[in-house]
């Protein structure tokens, strides 16, 4: 930027230049046997519009480099920072914001950066024509002094009501952007549920919205730009007038009528880079603050200083909220009145929000994130496919063997989407898996979680999406796969829960109940009726031990 304001100040300098050799030309060649010295400031002119020109191209490059290092730069801490907050990105803003700042902001932010070179430039230039018009003219060289500031001054308020509008704009469009994320993703069950015209028209509603904000960003900046080359056409044709008057009565000569014509007309270029500077700044500046704000958010859980070492071997994880309590090497399951209670204590147990979980008699708060993340894994519903070959979406990060694969899928009960689509495994898969349907999604989030092979593996609902033949056949494949290793799953489904080494039975947030499925299908009626999904029973229909934690 520095280079860029020295370049650029040479070249709005260089663009006084011409006017002085013209007057010199006109007034000095212009005379009966001075031909050499007219050719000679000729060729003056010629060698100053060379350098102009090479200046102007240097400009240019140099402000081009700024605008698109400041692109990257920032692009590259968005996406460093997104990745550390991880899971609660999404929880903390919308995907039309971020997709907005990709999109959008970036680049607006990056062209507010290259109004320094010519701005720079400008307010040189601006003092340079002054100073040559005082030699010239007083009342000329008062004009120029008060005639930019007063161009600059009457743009200002339309500056300040672009940035308020501006704002609002980006705002609905933000919100409208994730809306149709919305709907996009979750087409097939709108469609299903007879909901896509009624989200269709909402979003039609704030497409029309948005559209009234963007005319009235469009009004403000239709204004700031015509006036933008209104206003300093009117300053030239004043300035000119006035030396005109002047050479009629024989105070300037005709050379410097030229030339004052030509520093006003050059000082147009100066006025113009101050208004679009002011213009690309209002929106730079709004930009700026929506990536700040993203840059601002902070995860909910962070390394502290002092760290403690995680067991060595697998040992109890130990949810203090809910107290319920994971043994090593065992397949518990969650079942929850309120499902976003069972998902919440995984999130704790995972280290995904802060808690007083223990692990081996550790607080998971004392142990590194990397640690817990390299052997406590989360797979829930929402887990993102990124595009490419159906290996790699399953694969992960791991290299993994045909036959391991083959297990994972069979496991899974994920065979059959292999066998459907044309290249198997070599299939390209769509960001999202947007290609797949929800089950095949679903069916494929456990062949991924399986092959990551974690020393505790906590399931979110992980049979959702599917009927019940192929329910019952990830149940007994997801025993057989983790026999021994410790495994954690959220779920209602009798099949899933028949497979449990253990039920932890939740109410109202704390565990009321724990043992084999048949046993609290016995002794819990609330538990019978909530996994049952009796018409006669009801949840509320609860044994003195639950009813003391309602």
């Amino acid at each position: 930027m520095a280079g860029g304001a020295v370049i650029g100040t040479l070249w709005m300098v260089c663009l006084m230049l011409p006017p002085y050799l013209m007057q010199r030309a006109i007034d000095d060649g212009l005379q009966p046997g001075e031909t050499g010295v007219l050719v000679a400031w000729v060729g003056a002119l010629v060698g100053v519009a060379l350098l102009n020109a090479w200046l102007g191209i240097m400009r240019h490059r140099i402000m081009t480099r700024v605008r698109m290092d400041a692109t990257f730069r920032t692009i590259e801490v968005v996406v460093v920072h997104s990745t550390r907050l991880g899971a609660e990105l999404p929880r903390k803003v919308s995907v039309g914001e971020v997709a907005n700042i990709g999109a959008g902001d970036v680049a607006q932010m990056s062209q507010a950066l290259t109004i320094t070179g010519p701005g720079v430039g400008s307010v040189v230039a601006y003092l340079v024509a002054a100073a040559v018009l005082l030699s010239v003219s007083v009342p000329l060289a008062v004009v120029v002094l008060l005639g930019v500031p007063l161009l600059v001054a009457v743009v200002g308020p339309l500056l300040g009501r672009l940035q308020g509008a501006e704002n609002k704009y980006r705002g609905q469009q933000g919100a409208l952007t994730a809306q149709l994320g919305d709907i996009v993703g979750g087409m097939r069950v709108l469609n299903g549920i007879g909901g896509k015209e009624m989200l269709a028209g909402r979003y039609l509603r704030g497409s029309k919205a948005l559209q009234a904000e963007g005319y009235r960003v469009g009004a403000v900046t239709s204004w700031i730009q015509s006036l933008s080359v209104g206003l300093p056409a009117l300053f030239l044709a004043l300035v000119t007038w006035l030396a005109a008057r002047m050479a009629a009565e024989g105070t300037i000569t005709i050379g410097t009528l030229v030339a004052v014509y030509g520093y006003v007309a050059v000082l147009v270029v100066p006025v113009s880079y101050f208004i679009e500077g002011g213009y690309d700044l209002t929106r730079g500046l709004v930009a700026a603050r929506r990536v700040v704000r993203v840059l601002g958010l902070k995860p909910s859980v962070e390394d502290v200083t002092k760290l403690r070492p995680a067991p060595a071997a697998p040992a109890t994880l130990h949810d203090v909220d809910t107290g319920v309590e994971l043994s090593p090497g065992r397949l518990t399951a969650i079942v929850s009145v309120r499902p976003a209670e069972s998902a919440a204590m995984v999130d704790r147990l995972g280290r995904y929000s802060a808690s007083a979980a223990t692990w081996g008699g550790v607080p998971l708060a004392e142990i590194a994130l990397a640690e817990i993340r390299s052997r406590i894994m989360v797979a829930d519903n929402d887990a993102d496919f990124f595009s490419g070959t159906l290996r790699s979406v399953v694969g992960g990060r791991s290299e993994h063997t045909g036959r391991s694969v083959a297990q994972a899928l069979q496991d899974a009960a994920a065979e059959d989407i292999v066998q459907a689509l044309p290249d198997g495994l070599d299939t390209p898969i769509q960001a999202q898996g947007s290609n797949l349907s929800g089950g095949q999604r679903q069916r494929l989030r456990l062949v991924r979680a399986l092959l990551a092979d974690p020393e505790v593996l906590l399931l979110v609902e992980p049979t959702s999406a599917v009927d019940a033949h192929t329910e019952a056949a990830m149940a007994a494949g997801l025993g057989r796969a983790r026999a021994g290793r410790t495994t954690v799953v959220t779920s209602t489904s009798p099949v899933l829960l028949e497979q449990a080494d253990t039920v932890c039975y939740l109410v109202n947030g704390r565990l009321v109940a724990a043992g084999p499925h048949r046993e609290l299908l016995a002794s819990a009626p609330g538990y019978r009726a909530l996994v049952a999904r009796g018409i006669h029973e009801s949840v509320t229909d609860s044994t003195p031990a639950e009813e003391a934690f309602r």
